[in-house]
């Protein structure tokens, strides 16, 4: 979620006019998502793919690459992402040595080990989104975790500007505050508990659902703490009032790859 910075609050970004801006293309966004998330197979990956391209183009700028830079290490990423393809091997479990094999290539040849981490920190999602949604209730499954980042996104977008009170990280994030995260987290809770009840998503998964709240809200705090580092307020400019790509996903990136976790987790102790 896009935050103010410098800490001093942004009054531009407050305006009736940019609030209206951003709902607008985040209801866009959420559509768009919605749509190939309903399509799966090629139109989902496809989104992924290009979610992906740009995040880890993202993710370079952050760790001061320059162009060629960012070539190379979105170079990298296209491989897993290509092998991720329904037409070839699809989410299959050899694409997490791909993603250390990218790793390694990305950390020999630009001797950036924080550079290279964007390989995994931006793949390891994708992969774990197809995997869920590759699931026989895959739909379900995959609206409960993106659903649940949007929720406690909004959540606690809009408690905390209602309710205000004491900051959660300041010096990190300082439009952020308890109150936005306890909002956040019981709206994902609320969102799940109603999947639950509609279309039969598996209870334990739900009482999982505040603790992952929290985890999108860590992934938040990181990719803050990220372009705090760099001296910038957003990790991008092509989604209009949003920022970057980074910006939209940042919760998704360690809450995908937990929810795959304990989506397959029944089978692996079957």
């Amino acid at each position: 979620m896009t935050e103010d910075f410098p800490p001093t609050p942004d009054a531009k970004l407050r305006t009736p006019s940019n609030l209206r801006l951003r709902m607008i293309a985040s209801v866009a966004m959420i559509a768009v998502a919605l749509v190939a998330l309903y399509a799966g197979g090629f139109v989902f990956w496809l989104l992924a793919v290009i979610a992906a391209l740009f995040m880890m183009a993202e993710w370079s700028g952050l760790h001061g690459a320059d162009a060629k830079t960012k070539r190379t290490a979105q170079f990298a990423l296209s491989v897993p992402l290509a092998i991720m393809a329904p037409i070839a091997a699809g989410p299959h479990f050899f694409v997490l040595g791909l993603l250390g094999a990218a790793f390694f290539f990305i950390a020999i040849v630009k001797r950036d080990a924080g550079l290279a981490f964007g390989a995994v920190y931006v793949g390891l999602p994708v992969f774990a989104l197809l995997l869920i949604r590759g699931q026989a209730d895959g739909l379900v499954l995959t609206l409960w975790t993106l659903s649940l980042v949007w929720a406690t996104d909004i959540g606690a977008f809009f408690t905390g500007r209602t309710l205000g009170g004491p900051k959660l990280a300041p010096r990190i994030s300082p439009a952020k505050t308890w109150s936005g995260l306890i909002g956040g987290v019981i709206l994902a809770t609320l969102v799940a508990f109603a999947l639950h009840v509609g279309y039969g998503l598996p209870f334990r998964l739900v009482i999982a659902t505040p603790f992952l709240g929290l985890l999108a809200q860590g992934g938040d705090l990181y990719e803050s703490a990220l372009k705090r580092r760099a001296g910038v307020k957003d990790s991008g400019n092509v989604l209009p009032g949003h920022g970057g790509v980074l910006d939209r996903l940042d919760g998704v990136v360690p809450v995908a790859p937990i929810a795959a976790l304990l989506v397959i987790l029944p089978q692996l102790l079957a």
